[in-house]
């Protein structure tokens, strides 16, 4: 197995093609190859060597993927969302520790301020459009004013660092290592049977595990080609899907969603573009969206359950023959996947805890004892990592998450899965996406409300939505408030945000 990540990709032909993008011609593996080189000598110039922290903050892209996959072979990379603000750019990349970042040429946004306030070198990323997909040259803008370590990296050295969401406390910094990365991309390329043949597109954002990892490392992994789209846009999906003729695509359920809302107009280039399959993780992807996509498609929907903290993907449902379960995050793919107890250090059966322990998982979080001590444990000879989902697996070993166990809400002492009232709502025909959440109740503690957004053109009411709940669920789980809106707010990735929602809709005061 390969140990960094530049050992994905050390083998393959020189002429296989790797990273593409709209209007640009391909990046071969030879082209890889030496971009990795010449960056390497690029950071060493800078002042900048293994164990150093870049940041990187792209646009999504063929340069983004590159940059990631490049900097992580003579350094530390970090990327992070370029729309964040000014004081979130001091925040995150004082908190790093980061030396350098990596812009692009002309970009003088507030990364720019921010780096300039913490004296970090500054590396200006150029490309020419006319050059192969995720060719650039790195130029020293300033320079680092130590020697760096010209060493190379090492498989147990940091290759990245993310921060988890933060939703509700400070972000804690997660290092993944070289064979982290390399043990979850070899990890997704076995699940989903990539070979030099499969091409994905790519819409995830590229500062982010999925788009990272899935997308880009296992299919170098594979020799396989990775097409990179400049973020997700349902209006423009279809004409990619017929620039770059996929095999496959990858995506979080609200972008899945809108490609359904657009189906029936393109079904002339799905039917000329056959997909292999389709990949849904980073959230719960609804049953009925799951059978919506393949009978489109005509293709099997892979869902996949991940998280920074293992390197992306712990579970996904297998290829044909084997079953895709609706409502199921699949079997074990990579690490050793079981349920503990909620509130000990040990391993049961039945509901509890998911845990995982592989070679995909993060050494643990950085300059944070406490949440190292609550998160990892050790039993039966193996170190146990905490998901802080709470789930179950059936006869066949398929998981089932029942939700974030922060998220599941205690109304009197009664525990309902906002994943179930989720389940139930989304089979109402005017119903197009829901978010079921935790209204704060002054006598029961919490009480269930669901944010509902309709279909295009159909009607319902608060009181009709209750109804069917209550002809579908024990009347403890049915939602005493059902607010009609027309956009559930998501994060950055796309996903819909359960945590919060209360006070983003206005039905608490902010604490």
């Amino acid at each position: 197995m390969s140990a960094t990540l530049s050992d994905l990709f050390a083998f393959h032909r020189n002429d296989g093609l790797a990273i593409g993008a709209p209007d640009r011609p391909w990046l071969t593996y030879a082209g890889l190859r030496d971009l990795v080189g010449h960056t390497i000598n690029a950071l060493h110039a800078a002042g900048i060597g293994r164990g150093d922290r870049v940041a990187i903050v792209l646009p999504n892209g063929p340069e983004m993927a590159t940059a990631f996959v490049a900097v992580a072979q003579g350094a530390v990379t970090a990327p992070l969302n370029p729309a964040y603000r000014l004081e979130e750019f001091e925040f995150y990349l004082s908190d790093l520790q980061a030396r350098a970042i990596v812009l692009a040429e002309g970009y003088d946004g507030p990364a720019l301020t921010a780096a300039n306030r913490l004296g970090l070198a500054v590396l200006r990323l150029g490309h020419d459009a006319a050059d192969p997909a995720g060719s650039f040259t790195l130029r020293a803008e300033s320079v680092a004013p130590t020697e760096p370590d010209r060493s190379s990296v090492r498989p147990r050295d940091v290759a990245l660092i993310l921060h988890t969401s933060g939703t509700t406390s400070r972000p804690k910094i997660v290092p993944l290592l070289h064979t982290n990365l390399a043990a979850s991309a070899h990890h997704i390329a076995t699940s989903l049977a990539l070979t030099p043949h499969d091409r994905c597109l790519n819409m995830m954002p590229l500062f982010h595990i999925h788009g990272l990892v899935a997308a880009v490392s296992a299919s170098l992994a594979a020799g396989a080609s990775v097409w990179c789209a400049p973020g997700f846009d349902a209006l423009r999906f279809f004409g990619w899907m017929e620039a770059a003729r996929p095999t496959w695509y990858t995506a979080v359920p609200t972008m899945h969603q809108a490609i359904l809302s657009r189906a029936a107009r393109n079904a002339e280039i799905i039917e000329r573009v056959p997909l292999r399959f389709i990949r849904s993780s980073s959230a719960s992807l609804p049953a009925q969206v799951m059978q919506a996509l393949s009978e489109t498609f005509r293709a099997p929907v892979i869902e996949a359950y991940g998280m920074t903290e293992a390197a992306h993907q712990m579970t996904s449902n297998p290829l044909p023959p084997q079953a895709q379960k609706p409502g199921s995050v699949g079997v074990a793919a990579g690490p050793l996947v079981r349920i503990a107890s909620e509130t000990g250090n040990w391993l049961v059966d039945g509901t509890g805890e998911v845990v995982i322990s592989g070679p995909n998982v993060t050494p643990g979080y950085e300059a944070n004892d406490a949440a190292n001590a609550a998160s990892f444990f050790e039993a039966e000879g193996h170190r146990w990592f905490r998901t802080g989902d709470q789930g179950s697996f059936d006869a066949d070993g398929y998981l089932t998450i029942s939700g974030r166990l922060k998220e599941i809400i205690n109304r009197g002492g009664e525990k309902i899965s906002p994943l179930e009232v989720d389940g139930v709502l989304m089979d109402h025909p005017a119903i197009l996406q829901v978010v079921t959440f935790a209204l704060p109740h002054p006598k029961l503690g919490e009480d269930v409300a669901a944010a509902v957004v309709l279909r295009e053109g159909m009607e319902a009411d608060e009181a009709s939505i209750r109804a069917f709940c209550a002809a579908r669920l024990a009347d403890f789980k049915v939602p005493r408030r059902v607010i009609l809106v027309d956009e559930i707010p998501k994060g950055a990735t796309g996903k819909l945000q359960r945590i919060g929602l209360a006070e983003k809709l206005g039905l608490v005061s902010p604490a």
